[in-house]
């Protein structure tokens, strides 16, 4: 549940938009409760919202009033005199009162309201596949997985492989740092930085700025990104300090233009950040525990857009090709999913998945996404542009192109050969000096 508290204090401390456009909620609540509907979220919440909305509208009616005629009345007083001065002072003293029970009433039935609509999720997309995290839409199969019993031997898993190429330390990880922890050493460590250097190159020929930003947030910054919602219990909070360790760049990108207006003939903006992304992995006991598939911590480039809202969904496509195109570089058979509604998080109206092959769990593993999250973030960050219809929230859009500890899987388990070596991808050996295979310590 949300930490509403918190909230609060992020909505006075700065980034003040509604977080959902409330002429929406008036004036098509069904479409609202559609996709309530269609996360599996509720959708009474949307006839709490009219009702606390109308509240809170009616609030601000009656503190305006009082407050027009607290200042007209003002005026009458410096020329009035005898029994007319001592009513209008008499009178003046009492809607100060007023004044100021009404401007709390105002400020205490709009942090309720705004609290409330910060539990509404992104709208869902109308063509979206309904149900939850099994009920994905296979869009695409790209590759054909190896056939090693053809070949003449069994794969290994990542852990074997990274313990005979000396380049995955689980058990110093897990004595240093606790369980879902890992050292890369030697050529892991190699693999890692060529991987880095791979990604931020391609990010950068396509036009994406590098960007190397904060790991540490403040509240206001994993609020307006939608990460204390639903997601909060994956998330590592230093009290101390008040402040938050990222699970992506996408934070700390999205909330680089926090309460600015940006000229639109710079939209879009293509951003792409390398950072380390920290995951409490709530949730996820027994789940994956061998190896790095699923850590506490991994490194990750992420690419992050701001453009028109009209621009979005060309966008997001050209971000999930970005993302096909750098697994095909690496010779990674995969899949391309539609995630269903239910799975959504609280910012995506829509999000699609790629999952490459992982050779010995036979099935396909998620290594990849892009997000459209419409101006859903923006209006949480008060990120907007004047546009020509006037000034109005952009869009955001997001996507992994490189998750580090997944990819090194992939690559370490997909190339594998019969000796333990691990043939390099023609595309990342000029990071790793012309290497064509990682071969056993």
């Amino acid at each position: 549940m949300p930490d509403h508290n918190r909230i609060a204090s992020a909505h006075r401390g700065g980034y003040a938009c509604p977080v959902i456009d409330v002429k929406v909620l008036r004036l098509d609540p069904d479409r609202v409760r559609a996709s309530q509907r269609a996360r599996g979220e509720s959708e009474s919440l949307v006839d709490d919202l009219i009702k606390a909305d109308e509240a809170r509208r009616n609030a601000i009616a009656q503190f305006e009033e009082l407050r027009a005629e607290q200042k007209a009345l003002g005026k009458h007083v410096a020329g009035a005199a005898g029994e007319d001065r001592a009513a209008l002072l008499s009178r003046t003293r009492e809607l100060a009162d007023m004044v100021k029970k009404a401007e709390a009433t105002q400020n205490e039935i709009s942090i309720a309201f705004d609290q409330m609509v910060r539990q509404v999720g992104n709208l869902v997309f109308d063509d979206v596949p309904r149900g939850g995290e099994d009920d994905y839409v296979i869009l695409e199969t790209v590759g054909t997985p190896r056939d090693f019993a053809a070949e003449g031997f069994r794969p290994k898993d990542h852990v074997e492989l990274g313990q005979l190429l000396g380049a995955i330390d689980v058990e110093r990880g897990a004595k240093v740092s606790g369980s879902r922890f890992y050292y890369l050493t030697g050529q892991g460590a190699e693999l890692e930085l060529a991987l880095v250097n791979l990604a931020m190159s391609t990010a950068i020929s396509n036009g994406f700025i590098p960007f190397i930003p904060p790991a540490l947030v403040r509240p206001q910054a994993m609020e307006g990104t939608g990460f204390l919602g639903q997601a909060a219990q994956d998330v590592y909070h230093l009290e101390e300090d008040d402040l938050y360790l990222v699970g992506t760049a996408e934070v700390p990108l999205a909330a680089y233009h926090a309460d600015e207006i940006l000229d639109v003939d710079t939209l879009p903006r293509h951003y792409a950040g390398y950072s380390p992304s920290y995951r409490r992995e709530a949730g996820s006991h027994g789940k994956d525990t061998r190896g790095i598939f699923r850590v506490h911590w991994f490194d990750k480039v992420e690419l992050f857009v701001f453009c028109a809202p009209d621009e979005a969904a060309a966008e997001h496509q050209r971000l999930l090709q970005w993302e096909m195109d750098f697994i095909n570089a690496l010779e990674i058979p995969f899949q391309v999913l539609e995630v269903a509604a239910g799975d959504l998080g609280l910012s995506a109206a829509r999000k699609y998945d790629c999952y490459g092959w992982l050779p010995t769990q036979d099935r396909y593993r998620e290594i990849t996404s892009a997000s459209n999250c419409t101006d859903f973030q923006a209006r949480r960050l008060n990120i907007r542009a004047r546009f020509d219809a006037g000034t109005a929230p952009v869009a955001t859009l997001n996507g992994t192109l490189c998750a580090m500890t997944r990819t090194i899987i992939m690559i370490l388990e997909n190339h594998q050969q019969a000796d333990g070596s691990v043939r390099v991808p023609e595309a990342l050996r000029p990071y790793l000096g012309g290497r064509e295979a990682l071969s056993p310590r």
